[in-house]
């Protein structure tokens, strides 16, 4: 039996066949269905943290504050479909204007991809459990608090630190 014949029969004989690898490792951002995109983040509320620009430098500011919508028990937007309706500055993140939103964490799962990084241990579709997010610590819901009853002047005692 040549080489080949014998890597088959082994294979058959295990009765293993090699998984295909998953949609993140193998399509583009812009390849994914909407349904693919929508499942690749991670639920960490990040991006739902009300963040601040300086008019005069253009530096991003993060906060602690996070917007009204943002579930921070779940670290998911109570409303997500109707969103716009309420929060209309609130922004899509798509293939198109990802590389421009510098804010976004390092651990974005959308940041890493882009950046051919691949997804981290805790990402929900390497773990399998939605909450390894929050047990490894990357979630906001330990320390984020509603921007509900914030007034505007005092939303810069609540910056925890510059966008990377």
């Amino acid at each position: 039996m040549s080489t080949p014949e014998k890597k088959k029969a082994a294979k058959k004989a295990s009765g293993r066949s090699k998984a295909p690898a998953p949609f993140w490792e193998t399509k583009s951002l812009k390849e994914m269905t909407r349904e693919e995109w929508e499942s690749l983040c991670d639920g960490c509320g990040q991006c739902c943290m009300v963040k601040i620009e300086d008019e005069d430098t253009g530096g991003i500011y993060l906060t602690r504050l996070a917007c009204r919508m943002l579930d921070i028990g779940s670290c998911r937007c109570s409303d997500y479909k109707n969103r716009h309706a309420s929060e209309p500055d609130c922004i899509v993140i798509r293939p198109k204007n990802l590389r421009d939103l510098t804010w976004l964490p390092k651990t974005c799962a959308y940041r890493r991809i882009d950046e051919g990084r691949g997804l981290e241990w805790w990402h929900p579709l390497v773990s399998g459990d939605p909450n390894t997010v929050h047990e490894a610590g990357i979630s906001v819901g330990d320390w984020a608090r509603s921007e509900e009853g914030v007034r505007d002047r005092a939303v810069a005692r609540y910056i925890i630190g510059e966008a990377e």
